[in-house]
């Protein structure tokens, strides 16, 4: 389950950069899609789990720091992520992302003075090595705009780590399906509204393919993972699920090459290897 949903998520920044040039849509409107799209579903399955996961009584303040990590992992995350991936690979953007694990440690050191050990400062070391590699050969190839875009999506990375310390003292309280369904119902909202009040596209004007778009990415890459995931942590545990995990990184290399010819190249390779060794790192107990 955690294998399949990698490479589900692996797919999003494919299909954004098809999007991107067979249609010439803007970020938001595509988002918009996304989220239009997947939100009937995240509605629907809460009311269809019907045993209970938590007793524990709700407190108001419970619901508003859902709906401020929903905004912030869902859809602050992900509009930076599709803005960035108007400048940069789709190869270089799924390493960015995937620092997320190296970020939860610091942004947790900072606040919750959690302690850093050789094992972790090691991990970091390697993760943006192994960036810095790819982005410098990225950059060397004249790539338009690369540094905002990696700014973009390491921002992305920053904001969807912030959401995993903050969904860890939630969770238990609202149980896993509740959590992400209502995580995702605001992100989606938010969304939503943030179109409605942008002079974007009329959606009667959008182009049928498109939608099509849309609906992949509100399926392939974003109900399926987000619920696979979760499954998958609990049947085999976060450190497992963290090396499977790191199939991801690779899928969107593999991925690129084949739809949208990015070249496979010795630094990217050495990069990426470099990274995912700094993830599993700070990621596994062994």
């Amino acid at each position: 389950m955690v294998g399949f949903a990698a490479i589900c998520f692996s797919a999003k920044a494919i299909m954004i950069k098809l999007a991107f040039a067979h249609y010439h849509v803007d970020p938001l409107t595509l988002l918009f899609l996304r989220m239009t799209f997947a939100l009937p579903f995240f509605i629907v399955i809460p009311l269809l789990y019907r045993r209970p996961e938590n007793t524990t009584p709700l407190l108001p303040a419970d619901y508003l720091k859902l709906a401020g990590l929903g905004i912030l992992g869902y859809y602050a995350s992900s509009l930076l992520d599709f803005l960035g991936l108007q400048y940069v690979t789709a190869g270089l953007e799924r390493l960015i992302l995937f620092v997320y694990p190296t970020l939860v440690v610091l942004i947790s050191w900072l606040i919750y003075r959690k302690p850093i050990g050789v094992r972790e400062i090691a991990a970091l070391l390697l993760t943006y090595v192994g960036i810095a590699v790819v982005f410098a050969h990225d950059a060397i190839r004249s790539q338009p705009n690369i540094l905002k875009g990696a700014l973009l999506i390491f921002g992305s990375a920053f904001t969807y780590a912030i959401y995993l310390i903050g969904s860890g003292r939630l969770i238990p309280r609202f149980g896993t399906i509740r959590f992400t369904a209502y995580a995702m119902m605001v992100s989606a909202g938010a969304v939503i509204l943030h179109y409605l009040l942008t002079v974007t596209p009329s959606v009667t004007d959008l182009p049928a393919g498109l939608f099509g778009f849309g609906l992949a990415l509100a399926i392939i890459s974003t109900v399926i993972p987000t619920f696979l995931v979760s499954a998958g942590i609990k049947a085999i545990g976060a450190s497992r699920a963290a090396i499977v995990a790191s199939v991801g990184p690779i899928a969107t290399i593999v991925l690129g090459y084949f739809f949208l010819h990015e070249p496979i190249t010795l630094y990217e390779v050495a990069g990426t290897a470099l990274v995912l060794t700094g993830v599993l790192l700070v990621s596994s107990r062994k």
